[in-house]
């Protein structure tokens, strides 16, 4: 029996990481918990899971091809780089404060972001800023 991690779990089903542990929480989901106290999802139960919505369960071993990293193009205009100064993650949100130059810029994006991108102090980063509205200001 292979268990699965809970974000390898919810990328099998094609939910959020959260909606996933949401289901755990209530009860919807049946899951192994390791010594450490964390949720392992059988496949047997993804399959499960899959069948009920509908959807044919995949093949084992057959996974979904992972993007290797390398941003290749981007339509958005307004991108800086910058260092990564600070993350803070609370919950479901990060903090992440980028120094680009001598000025700061701080974003909050979601927990999973971090942990998808994975975001360190001391490495490069790039924010791409998308906007409708741009605003410009001048002290009188």
């Amino acid at each position: 029996m292979a268990l699965l991690t809970v974000r390898a779990a919810a990328e099998r089903l094609g939910v959020s990481y959260s909606a996933l542990k949401q289901w755990i929480y209530k009860g919807t989901v049946r899951t192994v918990r390791t010594g450490g106290g964390h949720h392992r999802i059988a496949d047997a139960e993804i399959d499960r899971m899959l069948a009920s919505q509908g959807k044919t369960p995949r093949a084992r071993g057959t996974r979904r091809p992972r993007s290797v990293g390398m941003l290749v193009s981007i339509s958005g205009r307004n991108q800086l780089r910058g260092i990564v100064e600070e993350v803070r993650a609370d919950g479901l949100l990060a903090q992440v404060r980028l120094r680009i130059g001598d000025q700061r810029l701080t974003a909050v994006i979601t927990r999973d972001a971090v942990d998808e991108l994975k975001l360190r102090r001391g490495e490069e980063a790039l924010a791409i800023i998308k906007s409708t509205e741009v605003m410009i200001a001048k002290s009188s």
